[in-house]
């Protein structure tokens, strides 16, 4: 790894650092239908450095921590920490996540500055069961009682705004169930 400070973190750069945000509605499965909680959260970002892959491939990486508490009660109900990787040469962004619901993905996405509006650096990454290179890992429980199919998620960051949608399609409850995540966060 070199010194964090001269990386090349591309897109990502503009993540590093603190963030929290109030604003956060979560739609999530329930056996009657669905239930919709609203939420706050903090997302701490850390310079990671870079890693050589097999003295060919070099990532620029940044490791996260995601804070979930529901508003109603305050509690904790979504832990979530993983790494956020820039490949320049390739120009594909990739963000691999675990939650310990025995869940754990890698999504990937081309990354385009096209794509940027403005000020805005707008990254767009996917995971899907069928994706040869963007898989999603889960525990039998989880496969045979709340399977993750597909996730999708949206960043769209400036110098003090960090907006995100994500949906993961889920099995539960014998039906196939969009769940959904978004929030707005302010840089701390």
């Amino acid at each position: 790894m070199n010194d964090k400070q001269l990386v090349d973190y591309g897109p990502l750069q503009s993540l590093i650092g603190t963030w929290a945000g109030d604003k956060g509605i979560d739609v999530a499965p329930d056996p009657d239908g669905s239930e919709r909680n609203l939420y706050y959260e903090s997302i701490v970002f850390s310079a990671i450095g870079d890693v050589t892959n097999a003295e060919s491939q070099v990532l620029s990486v940044i490791h996260y921590r995601q804070i979930v508490k529901r508003i109603s009660n305050h509690e904790v109900f979504h832990d979530e920490t993983g790494y956020w990787m820039w490949d320049p040469k390739e120009q594909v962004v990739m963000h691999s996540l675990v939650i310990p619901r025995g869940v754990c993905l890698l999504a990937g996405g081309k990354y385009s500055e096209l794509n940027d509006i403005g000020e805005s650096v707008n990254i767009e990454v996917s995971a899907s069961i069928f994706d040869k290179n963007w898989q999603i890992i889960q525990s039998p429980f989880m496969q045979e009682n709340a399977r993750t199919t597909e996730f999708h998620q949206k960043l769209i960051i400036t110098n003090k705004i960090l907006s995100f949608a994500e949906t993961t399609m889920v099995e539960i409850y014998g039906k196939v169930f969009e769940h959904t995540d978004q929030n707005e966060l302010i840089r701390q």
